[in-house]
């Protein structure tokens, strides 16, 4: 009996050992002898073999949950945010709008430019690329225009095809479209996912509302895919494909895009049957007749750029750099701001489809978050927890979603130093877009002690905790519990260590309406 428990005991001590072999292969651990170890590295005994003990290096433990705080490089910082204010800016949207619609094409002097050397490249460009771009003096004009006039708007525009370029060509070769056609979505949109002309078109490649119903393009109260990257690109495509089926020229092709295939049929007819873009653009409407000289100028200065001296700014990160999860609950970008630490700025930028900062759970519709893929992980290993919480803050409020919010209730902000719209628009909830509409901006530029309209997402409730606030920051009238925020700390953090308080109750005593906090702060862990 005890030769047979011997044998199972140094069979079981084998499988241990090689199991133990076995996972120390696959994390690349090597055994060393007490005479093998360096200086100032840590180890931690591995096993002991026939009286020799074997040391490996410590291998530090990876959490599974989301880091409470990630340190950034402050001079980064503010590039990125200079570069994600630039993402919902306007400004150059409604400059190619204008450009467009009232293209000149009066002679512009840019020696810089010899018409023999534009001769020469728009023969090359022309050889690789089934558009017509031969030479023509309007073309001329605009392209030294756009080089004269755009140069640092088309530095930026490079710098966003960067992250749009690659799904364009992705989508464009799935239906066979030239893979240039990505140059169109710069004279639509300015490469803005969330722009909005003036009679209503909308998104990266402009479709009004009933040709996006056409291509599959939903809209609702919550989602709006014209505003959505991969799936308005492919709505694009197979439109163009169709276009282009009818016209059998991409040229004509481009311009039923933007007027209609009734308009372009008319210009022919106009024009005695000619069916080439330059012949027919006089009987062509004002905006389409511009339409694609700004077309052909944007791909020759793209293609041009290296020897036009221009210099293209890299995005935070690249399409691949990201990475989808089908959502399995109803949750808001600032929630998922609030479990992953990731700005809210960058995820309505990587989720330009959610009208409300929503992202809502429908039976058969596939909804999904997309998020820089160092977070992927992190988001799936916890998102039954993310869900319950999300799930409880809804619970919890008086109404249930953000759009039904009383909005009759404004104030009045002064700007402050180191303010800037992505700020003011957290503080209160609400979006940079709104507060240009409301106080009629232009542009992201703001001064100092210039007061804006807001109207809050819950107006009446943070003006009552700020006043409260305010009230008691001179006074020792509330006798509850505080904590004392920590380097490291976040509200998430500070939630999980007292039962039975959310991240929103924490706001709503300390009246804070972002996810910032600064060590030292003093937060209320009670309403009174």
């Amino acid at each position: 009996m005890l030769k047979n428990n011997s044998n199972i005991i140094v069979l079981l001590f084998s499988l241990f050992s090689g199991y133990i072999f076995a996972q120390d292969t696959l994390q690349e651990t090597i055994r060393l002898r007490q005479d093998q170890l360096v200086s100032g590295e840590s180890y931690e005994i591995d096993t002991i073999i026939d009286g020799q003990t074997y040391f490996k290096k410590t291998i530090k433990a990876v959490s599974g949950t989301i880091p409470e705080q990630l340190l950034d490089n402050d001079y980064a910082a503010q590039i990125d945010k200079k570069w994600l204010e630039e993402l919902y800016s306007n400004t150059l949207f409604d400059t190619i709008y204008r450009d467009v619609t009232d293209l000149k094409y009066t002679a512009v002097y840019y020696p810089e430019l010899p018409t023999d050397t534009l001769k020469a490249r728009l023969k090359r460009l022309n050889a690789k690329t089934p558009f017509n771009v031969e030479y023509n003096p309007s073309l001329e004009n605009v392209i030294k225009s756009f080089l004269k006039n755009r140069h640092q708007s088309f530095e930026r525009l490079m710098g966003l095809s960067n992250y749009y370029f690659p799904m364009f060509e992705r989508e464009f070769d799935n239906y066979d479209i030239p893979l240039e056609m990505k140059y169109l979505a710069i004279v639509e949109s300015a490469l803005k996912p969330r722009a909005k002309s003036r009679v209503g078109a909308t998104g990266l490649w402009q479709f009004m509302f009933a040709t996006g119903k056409q291509y599959g393009l939903d809209v609702s109260s919550y989602v709006d895919e014209r505003s959505d990257p991969i799936k308005s690109t492919e709505a694009a495509a197979k439109y163009l494909a169709k276009l282009y089926e009818l016209f059998g020229d991409w040229d004509l092709a481009l311009a039923a895009y933007n007027s209609g295939p009734g308009n372009v049929s008319k210009a022919i007819r106009r024009s005695g049957g000619y069916q080439n873009y330059w012949n027919i653009r006089p009987h062509l409407p004002r905006e389409t007749a511009g339409y694609v000289p700004a077309f052909l100028a944007t791909m020759y200065i793209f293609e041009y750029a290296k020897e036009h001296g221009f210099v293209q700014h890299r995005p935070e990160f690249n399409y691949i750099d990201t990475d989808t999860i089908h959502v399995k609950q109803m949750i808001t970008l600032d929630q998922v701001s609030e479990f992953t630490g990731v700005k809210i700025e960058t995820l309505q930028f990587l989720n330009p489809s959610y009208k409300l900062d929503i992202i809502p759970f429908i039976k058969d519709e596939n909804y999904t978050l997309r998020l820089p893929r160092h977070v992927v992980g992190a988001f799936v290993n916890n998102e039954d927890q993310m869900y319950a919480y999300a799930k409880a803050e809804f619970d919890k409020r008086e109404k249930p979603l953000p759009q039904f919010f009383e909005s009759d209730t404004k104030t009045r902000y002064r700007v402050k130093q180191g303010d800037y719209l992505g700020k003011i628009a957290r503080k209160f909830g609400v979006r940079v877009s709104q507060i240009k509409q409301w106080n009629g901006l232009r542009s992201n530029n703001l001064k100092i002690g210039q007061r804006l309209t807001i109207y809050p997402r819950n107006g009446a409730s943070i003006q009552k905790v700020n006043a409260s606030s305010s009230s008691s920051s001179g006074n020792n009238s509330y006798k509850g519990k505080t904590y004392i925020v920590q380097k490291g700390d976040s509200l998430w953090s500070i939630s999980q260590k007292f039962s039975g308080i959310s991240v929103q109750n924490i706001k709503d005593w300390n009246g804070i309406s972002g996810t910032n906090l600064k060590p030292g702060m003093t937060l209320k862990l009670s309403k009174s």
